[in-house]
């Protein structure tokens, strides 16, 4: 379930960058045009346009010279496209009219004649996105058809037509109102979700640290009832233990002497008390064969009737091994003042401070 989320998540976030990339990709750019020509009546007019549209290409900055019309082919396409004005001349502006080429190859052949901007108007209608990705670093806005005749009547009448181009304001789904919401709202779930699943992960961590600890501390104390039901008792001189050199604790790999205290597990097998009961306490099981003593105890059951509520009676625990009685230890009552109690008191005191916690 958690990587099924993940994967969702990615997905989710994958497609929100390409949203993201797409809206980009069609924001335009508008273009205001002003025109000023001095009328046959000696009277200065000023017009403007502000429906022209910048290619996707264009550089995007103001741009103004003297309008100017291509020799012959009024839609100035190839290289030989020639301009009454050249890139030694004052500014000056192309206006050609679309079709019979693409819009680089128009573009290219006003720039080359040294052309500050170029003005494409439309065959017939407004305007419409212009790609031009063969001509860049250069000024190139759209027109509609009525504006670039109204230019174009006035040139070939003889009037000198001045124009300047200033940048305008952008448009696409990035400035739609309901493009707005929809990211906004994309956006928070993205985030909502992000945050939910990083909750979610966190806490379900915590939880499995949480049980984990319980059940290490359950068995622990388990641990400690089981070794207190094992067989404890002190070598002697003459003991086989004491007087065999193959006979060592595996737990510190020395040898048994006489005096020492050991612990017999339920497989039989001895080592130091000292040693062995902080190893049960982690391990719970010998460090030889490996055999659990809270199965071989039948101590986890016992765990469960402690749960119940319900108080363990005095019992005597046999081990059998092979269908023959091994030993039997006495349980005892914690607050018995039963001298037998003495013999299972441990050596090692950290154990022994645990263990009397666990009793109270």
């Amino acid at each position: 379930m958690g990587k099924k989320t993940q994967h969702g998540l990615l997905l989710l976030l994958c497609f929100f960058a390409g949203l993201v990339h797409y809206s980009t990709a069609i924001v335009f750019w508008t273009a205001n045009v002003e025109i000023s020509y001095v009328s046959s009546d000696n009277k200065t007019v000023d017009k403007r346009y502000d429906r022209g549209l910048y290619g996707r290409n264009s550089l995007l900055k103001e741009a103004s010279g003297i309008v100017t019309l291509p020799k012959g082919d009024p839609t100035g396409c190839g290289s030989d496209s020639v301009y009454s004005r050249n890139s030694s001349s004052p500014p000056w502006i192309a206006l050609v009219r679309r079709g019979n080429c693409t819009f680089s190859e128009k573009i290219n052949a006003a720039k080359h004649q040294g052309a500050d901007g170029v003005v494409v108007y439309n065959v017939d209608g407004g305007t419409t996105h212009m790609s031009h990705s063969e001509a860049a670093d250069i000024v190139a806005i759209m027109i509609g058809n009525v504006q670039g005749m109204e230019v174009v009547r006035l040139l070939k009448n003889g009037t000198d037509v001045h124009m300047v181009i200033e940048v305008g304001s952008p448009h696409g789904p990035w400035m739609d109102t309901y493009w707005l919401y929809f990211l906004s709202i994309a956006f928070f779930i993205v985030t909502a979700a992000s945050i939910t699943y990083f909750v979610f992960i966190s806490a379900n961590r915590l939880y499995s640290l949480n049980m984990h600890r319980r059940a290490e501390r359950r068995l622990k104390s388990e641990a400690k009832k089981a070794i207190g039901r094992l067989k404890v008792r002190t070598l002697k001189q003459g003991d086989e233990e004491t007087t065999s050199e193959f006979h060592m604790c595996a737990v510190c790999i020395e040898s048994y002497k006489a005096g020492e205290v050991v612990t017999v597990l339920t497989c039989d097998h001895i080592f130091h008390k000292s040693c062995i009961e902080p190893w049960l306490l982690e391990r719970r099981t010998c460090p030889m064969c490996k055999c659990d003593i809270l199965k071989a105890l039948g101590v986890e059951e016992e765990a469960k009737e402690d749960v119940s509520g319900e108080s363990p009676p005095d019992a005597t625990v046999i081990t059998v091994t092979g269908g023959e009685a091994m030993y039997e230890v006495p349980l005892t009552d914690p607050a018995s003042p039963d001298p037998e109690r003495h013999q299972h008191r441990y050596d090692n005191r950290a154990f022994e401070g645990d263990s009397e916690a666990v009793r109270g």
